[in-house]
């Protein structure tokens, strides 16, 4: 395999973690919404007595808490979804980026997660530190928060 190739596979492996984590995230969310929408619902009988009452609504409350990370999901999906991934040699969205022995993928913010022994997270184009970096090719150095930083890989 040719260094582009394994850089494009490593790079393929990485942003398919990425979009599994959110999928995940997603998933968690909501499954959570739907539970507590379910059990938000009175069931069919005529009377309900203020407990039943009480219940309902904290779980309809609950259900609303959950709406707002379904939807962050999915709008962080439509963002992986509709960034080129390509390889690169400047640091812009969709790149992947070592500093600092840290791995960050410029897309969406995310937890940090693994691919192959080495630890990423993603950071979004709106972060200080990625506004701080943009633009920059490898062995470019920048400053963030008064400490200096060398970009030493960019896929």
């Amino acid at each position: 395999m040719t260094t582009e190739t394994d850089r494009a596979a490593r790079k393929k492996a990485v942003i398919d973690r990425l979009m599994s984590l959110e999928a995940q995230e997603l998933a968690t969310a909501q499954a959570h919404y739907d539970a507590y929408l379910k059990d938000a619902q009175l069931d069919d009988r005529e009377v309900h007595d203020k407990d039943d009452i009480v219940a309902s609504r904290e779980n309809a409350d609950l259900a609303a808490a959950f709406d707002a990370p379904v939807h962050a999901h999915h709008a962080k999906i439509d963002v992986i979804e509709n960034t080129d991934f390509s390889l690169t040699d400047t640091v812009q969205p969709g790149a992947v980026i070592k500093f600092n022995n840290r791995r960050f993928v410029v897309c969406v913010s995310t937890t940090r997660f693994d691919v192959d022994g080495g630890t990423y997270m993603g950071i979004s184009t709106q972060s200080p530190i990625y506004l701080a970096m943009v633009g920059l090719k490898q062995g470019d150095v920048f400053t963030h928060n008064g400490v200096e930083f060398e970009v030493e890989e960019i896929l």
